[in-house]
């Protein structure tokens, strides 16, 4: 990686300082200085081919090539590319300059390239290859010249000479008058070409036009693209656009109010966030702060903080990158990349996350650091949109409502629905409706033309799901129906009974009702004379079910006797008969004449009612119908669930409308569940069915009291009931059915309201046992031996498969198991087999056999139950010489069931008798035991041990081992006095550093030496004196020299030299200082 280097902030350059713009200072990120950090051993020659001096062509690569046999190397070799005399190349590999390593097994030759891309005059220089592996090197050099370079060289100060390069300024600083510095006047048109540039190109587009103060262009064009931030009425200070914190620490997000006492909530990806010990909320004066502690990566999300309908986000968490990516040749960072790209460091792992990623973002993608570089290309595809249930063909019949229904994996997926290739338009009866992956299609009143093929198209997928619509057409034979006629009269609103009575002068008009198939004729008749029924006074008007006789004005000669008789094929009626008498008023008489008609009717209900209907607790009468209602029963409807409501009733008839009804009892309409949903078949048996399925997705207020479960032969609409009372569970096993035909099933649910429409399976299901062989799933555990200690329990649960339901055997041995203490437990789908007090007896060899018919299945089950061993027998002392004794011993006679794994011995003394253990662990029957003293006489005693421990008892030995006493003698060597003068000789040198300006350092050593050697400190070959930025510190021939706060003028070669009277020795180091160029941005803001 390189590193644009300005002075920092508030530094000027010296006025003498002239400035090549294809010129950058490059400073390395490394802390050690290639080809200065150890001394090479001497070159062995193992180049097989040396990059020779070439002339390169300015904006033209270029590629020099090393070839290494490693036939005679021990270890693969490392290659090191240089510029001049210390400047290591592999700390800057990138885009401009790129390195490549290759392996030739046959040949074992290492073939490494070094490329420059796109040569600039900075290039030119001499380079060096030094290749190294254990004690052999090899070293290369080599000049490259550019064609057409700058005639101004800036060579490197100090002694580097030709190979210092192009990367000092020194030559190029010359000694002239002081005078202010003039900032050049640019036209506005190159500011505008700036503004819209690439930060890259700004340096060549102020070349083209002769900026120097590059500074003072950045500065400006910052004030030009600033952008006035949008103001919020409800903070003072918003969230920053991102924040990052290293893993495990805490990170504060504040802002600040308008409003004090305005609530606010803080939300992690659109979920509110509650106080806890992780997130912690605090409010001072108008601030608001969310701490989150112990931060990890499940915390990198997207913060909000909202107030009312004003919320601003933050994407925050474990975000930390010390690399920089690149796009197609664009860099992204922090700055430019915005929300759509996010950095993130996991320990040793740089992740670049690509929020929403789109075909825009296809493209290669560079990962650079100071190590080298990483690509990758990213290929974007579409989305597979998957198929969760397709639709399916559907048989209806006349006036039938068919819904065809779809469910796709995206619920943003839109689609279009054909019919025979024509897409289908909604309608009132046809509705096309998409309610997250649900796609449906439903047309009511179905008609013979609505018959057809139906498809569903996703848009933007080639995809498509078809179903056919099929129309059951049913022919009925119309026959004629005769009712014999009817007539309905009521006449109990106009007086007293079978009396009319009309005001002379007024209109009569008498509504009677008839019936009959077909359509009876009605005739009317006063006396012997028939009514007409054409316009007139008296006249009658007929319909099909009702004839009026009308009057207009009634007077004294319409008395008399009427009838009426309505006839048709079927019958006649005839039961109606009139006497009417008109009175006129006199013109002095106050009487008032009246018209009587008189019948003999039987007595009818009201023509109709009116209902009304109010919530409990409410004055509000809300009208359920408009027209009158003939019926005495009605069903009200839009409703609301789970709401009490009253009702009342008005009669109503040809004068006027009743009083209303008391009110009804408080009632709370209760609905029907939905259908249940996923029936499937769990088992199938000869004469049984086992069903399972999942509650409604719609319950509602009057819940669920159970389910019925209904089946049917194929090919009947007979449903019979299989359960009596509803079933809680949702499952259920149907039994007695007949073996070997094809029913189908259907569930309903079942609460107060009544029972919920019927899921129905598929297709059907054939009463048929399915043979399934047998199977025996031994668990993992069980496949080895299975070691149990003595009085412990042992409880084996073996599961098996099989239908029908298997016979299943234990044997012992191979005999058939009889053992009382041992008990067997047999399910239809697993064995049990249980010893609640395990002895010795019970080890050996269990067969399980599954068999069905003439298949079976069968499996081993080893079982060892053991104990601790005995003492062993027969221990004695074998021989005795010097401080030692050989003991041997026989092994027990009960090893518990198990193989004797080692032995444990002790001793004592004949004196103390307190044992003391000698070995543990030991495998053969016999020791050697040693460190015995002289003249005690001691006993042994030894345990045998197995996987349960070690044995109760011990086996003491049969005899004891005495020690005697001889006599001893011990010759000394002659002491030497030991030399320990000697010259001083470092036995830790200094390392070269890398440190930043303003930071203390230290470098350190360690000398030995006697007499006592001066210790000199030096710096570039200049003695240290009492400077007091330099500490020098001497503990225990540890040497330290502390600099106190180093600055540029720092750097440089330091060496430390030892001296005394035998002699003398120095070692030394490079220190180089260097200034972060972030510190001076952040200074300069």
């Amino acid at each position: 990686s390189l590193a644009l280097f300005f002075p920092p902030s508030g530094e000027e350059l010296p006025p003498d300082a002239a400035i090549c713009p294809s010129v950058i200072h490059l400073l390395p990120f490394t802390d050690n200085v290639p080809g200065e950090d150890h001394q090479l051993s001497e070159p062995s020659g193992i180049f097989v081919e040396r990059p020779e001096s070439a002339t390169a062509t300015k904006g033209k690569d270029i590629t020099f090539v090393a070839k290494v046999d490693s036939s005679n190397l021990l270890r693969k070799p490392n290659m090191k590319w240089l510029k001049g005399k210390w400047l290591d190349l592999g700390s800057k590999a990138g885009k401009h300059l790129q390195f490549k390593e290759v392996y030739d097994r046959n040949t074992k030759i290492y073939t490494y390239e070094m490329s420059l891309i796109k040569v600039v005059d900075g290039d030119a220089g001499g380079y060096r290859c030094e290749v190294t592996s254990k004690d052999k090197c090899d070293i290369c050099t080599f000049e490259v010249t550019v064609q057409g370079r700058c005639t101004q060289q800036a060579k490197r100060h100090g002694d580097a000479g030709e190979d210092a390069g192009d990367l000092d300024f020194s030559a190029l600083l010359k000694k002239r008058e002081k005078k202010q510095k003039v900032v050049e006047e640019v036209d506005v048109d190159v500011w505008n070409i700036l503004k819209d540039a690439k930060p890259c190109d700004y340096e060549k587009i102020a070349f083209e036009y002769g900026i120097t103060d590059l500074r003072g262009l950045l500065t400006r064009l910052k004030k030009m693209k600033k952008v006035e931030p949008k103001k919020s009425d409800a903070f003072l200070k918003k969230l920053e656009a991102a924040y990052s914190v290293e893993k495990g620490k805490k990170i504060h997000l504040m802002v600040e109010l308008a409003d004090l006492n305005a609530p606010i909530k803080w939300l992690k990806n659109g979920q509110e966030i509650k106080p806890s010990a992780k997130y912690v909320f605090e409010s001072v004066g108008n601030k608001r702060t969310l701490t989150i502690n112990k931060c990890n990566l499940s915390d990198d999300a997207a913060y909000e903080c909202v107030v009312g309908e004003e919320k601003f986000t933050v994407f925050g968490g474990i975000l930390l990158s010390d690399g920089r990516g690149m796009k197609d040749g664009v860099e992204l960072n922090r700055e430019t990349a915005g929300s759509k790209y996010r950095f993130k460091k996991d320990g040793k792992r740089h992740i670049l996350i690509i929020n929403e990623a789109t075909k825009e973002d296809i493209g290669m993608y560079h990962a650079l650091t100071n190590g080298g570089e990483s690509k990758a290309e990213l290929e974007i595809e579409d989305k597979e949109l998957e198929v969760l249930q397709s639709i399916a063909d559907l048989t209806v019949k006349a006036a039938e409502q068919a819904m065809f229904k779809c469910e796709v994996s995206d619920e943003k997926v839109t689609g279009k629905w054909f019919k025979d290739g024509v897409e289908v338009q909604p309608s009132d009866r046809i509705k096309i409706t998409h309610i997250g992956r649900t796609h449906k299609l439903m047309i009511d009143e179905v008609k013979p033309s609505d018959a057809g093929d139906y498809t569903f198209v996703p848009d933007g997928y080639a995809l498509s799901l078809s179903a056919k619509l099929n129309f059951l057409e049913i022919k009925i034979d119309y026959v004629p129906r005769q009712d014999p006629p009817k007539i309905h009269l009521d006449t109990s609103g106009t007086g007293s009974k079978n009396t009319i009575t009309v005001v002379a002068g007024n209109k009569l008009r008498l509504d009677v009702e008839i019936t009959g198939e077909p359509a009876p004729t009605v005739c009317w008749m006063k006396g012997d004379e028939v009514v007409s029924e054409a316009e007139g006074r008296v006249r009658v008007e007929s319909t099909k079910t009702l004839s009026t006789f009308v009057i207009e004005g009634a007077e004294k000669g319409d008395e008399g006797p009427y009838s009426i008789t309505v006839t048709n094929p079927a019958g006649e009626d005839k039961r109606l008969t009139f006497r009417s008498y008109v009175d006129l008023p006199g013109e002095n008489s106050s009487s008032v004449s009246t018209l009587f008609i008189t019948c003999e009717l039987p007595y009818v209900l009201p023509p109709g009612y009116l209902m009304e209907r109010k919530k409990v607790g409410s004055s509000r009468w809300t009208k359920l119908n408009f027209d009158v209602y003939e019926s005495t029963t009605y069903e009200a409807k839009r409703m609301i669930e789970g709401v009490l409501y009253e009702m009342r009733v008005f009669a109503v008839n040809g004068i006027g409308i009743s009083q209303p009804s008391a009110n009804s009892k408080p009632f709370m309409p209760i609905a029907p569940t939905g259908e249940p949903t996923r029936l499937t078949v769990d088992d199938v048996t000869d004469t049984t069915c086992a069903l399972k399925w999942r509650p409604p997705e719609k319950i509602g207020a009057g819940g669920i009291d159970g389910y019925i479960i209904e089946y049917c032969i194929e090919g009947s609409d007979q449903w019979v009931q299989a359960n009596e009372e509803p079933v809680g569970k949702n499952q259920y096993r149907v039994k007695g059915l007949p073996m070997g035909e094809k029913m189908l099933f259907r569930v309903v649910a079942v609460n107060i309201a009544g029972r919920s429409p019927p899921v129905t399976l598929s297709q059907a299901v054939t009463i048929r046992e399915i043979v399934e062989n047998p199977k025996i799933r031994v668990p993992r555990n069980l496949r080895t031996k299975l070691i149990r200690l003595v009085g412990e329990k042992v409880n084996l649960v073996i599961p098996f498969q099989g239908k029908p339901h298997p016979v299943v055997t234990w044997s012992k041995d191979g005999v058939l198991l009889e053992d009382k203490t041992v008990g067997i437990r047999t399910s239809h789908v697993d064995t049990i087999f249980f010893i609640r007090s395990a002895e010795r007896t019970h080890s050996g060899k269990y067969t399980l056999s599954v068999q069905i018919e003439n298949v079976s299945d069968s499996a081993d089950v080893h079982i060892q139950v053991i104990e601790k061993p005995g003492p062993p027998v027969a221990v004695h002392v074998a021989e005795v010489w010097g401080f030692n004794a050989a003991l041997e011993w026989k092994p027990p006679k009960d090893d518990g069931n198990c193989e004797i794994i080692g032995y444990t011995i002790q001793k004592a003394d004949m004196k103390t008798k307190d044992w003391f253990t000698v070995f543990e662990h030991n495998r053969r029957p016999s020791c050697t035991v040693p460190d015995l003293v002289m003249g005690n006489e001691y006993f042994f005693r030894v345990f045998s041990e197995n996987i349960c421990g070690l044995s109760v008892e011990a086996g003491i030995s049969e005899n004891t081992a005495i020690v005697g006493k001889t006599g001893l003698s011990h010759n000394r060597p002659p002491f030497k006095e030991m030399e320990v003068n000697c010259s001083p000789k470092f036995t830790a040198p200094l390392v070269d550093r890398s440190v930043i300006a303003g930071y203390a350092a230290a470098i350190s050593c360690a000398v030995r030496g006697y007499p006592k050697p001066k210790i000199i400190w030096m710096k570039n070959n200049m003695i240290i004196g009492e400077d007091p930025r330099f500490m020098i510190r001497n503990n225990q021939g540890v040497l330290t020299l502390n600099i106190r706060k180093p600055s540029m003028f720092d750097g440089g070669k330091y060496s430390c030299r030892a001296i005394n009277d035998l002699g003398q020795d120095e070692v030394e180091c490079r220190l180089e200082v260097r200034v972060v160029q972030e510190k001076g941005v952040e200074a300069k803001k």
